[in-house]
């Protein structure tokens, strides 16, 4: 591949799709990724947007079959009429905070400083949960819960507006910490990530409209199929891994992160302020 911008493409479309379903911040992965490959400047943001799409794509052929029943069944089908529900709930308190508070939000918590204390804070709290022992959950499938279920994960997901954080995490965790077993938990942030990144995607794109060009078709295209297949594996083993493993891998990982956030943003290696 002699074309850098393609090997930076490629690259950046494998490490959307590995952290965008893991409780470890894609964006944090991505500004840190951009910065090493000297790829944060104005184009670099419409490229996130693309390879955003490509890993929620992942999730829709995932589970194309119980999508494809949620759509035909909801005329008629009671299941599917509370699958859309639970996810039109869940959806709405990050969508109307993010619209509220978003620029507040990048202004004030878009530091190495913030950044780096949610990943520590995020992983302390993983680590809480798990350490809070094995209970039985109240609610062994995503099919069981009810709307305010629903609810309690979209506010959990609303506290992945905080940079660092992690959709994936927040909603994880805390339907983990709201009674769901830790596969409804991480089947329902999969669910989730379809209206989530959809909006979040179409709300970049509008604004950076004016950013998208004909001659960058390539290094988009080849950043979408590589997050779309990794996402996709990642949406695959996780869901075996969940079955027998706890999150404190990641928890770890979450600070060792947010100390690399740190070191890089004290050295002036990365811009963290470019998010």
């Amino acid at each position: 591949m002699n074309d850098p911008a393609l090997l930076h493409a490629l690259i950046l479309g494998i490490v959307e799709g590995l952290t965008e379903f893991l409780p470890v911040s894609s964006t944090g992965h991505l500004i840190l990724a951009g910065d090493l490959l000297g790829f944060n400047d104005e184009r670099a943001k419409v490229f996130f947007i693309v390879i955003q799409t490509g890993a929620m794509l992942a999730v829709l052929w995932e589970y194309r079959l119980r999508f494809a029943r949620a759509v035909s069944g909801l005329p008629g089908d009671p299941a599917a009429r509370r699958f859309w529900l639970h996810l039109a709930i869940a959806f709405m308190p990050a969508a109307v905070l993010g619209l509220a508070f978003s620029r507040m939000i990048k202004a004030l918590l878009f530091k190495p400083v913030p950044v780096a204390l949610a990943f520590i804070g995020g992983a302390l709290v993983i680590l809480w949960v798990e350490r809070r022992g094995h209970r039985a959950p109240r609610i062994e499938r995503s099919d069981d819960m009810t709307w305010r279920d629903a609810l309690k994960v979209g506010f959990a997901q609303a506290f992945a507006l905080i940079p660092g954080t992690s959709r994936s995490g927040a909603t994880i965790i805390g339907g983990m910490l709201f009674g769901l077993s830790r596969r409804a938990a991480t089947e329902f942030s999969f669910f989730l990530a379809v209206p989530t990144l959809i909006a979040a995607g179409a709300y970049d794109f509008y604004k950076h409209r004016a950013l998208f060009a004909a001659a960058d078709l390539g290094i988009f295209a080849l950043g979408f199929v590589a997050a779309f297949f990794s996402a996709f594996v990642v949406v695959r083993w996780l869901i075996r891994y969940v079955a027998s493993h706890d999150f404190r891998p990641f928890a770890w990982y979450r600070i060792v992160f947010g100390i690399a956030v740190l070191v890089t943003a004290y050295t002036g290696w990365v811009d963290w302020s470019d998010g």
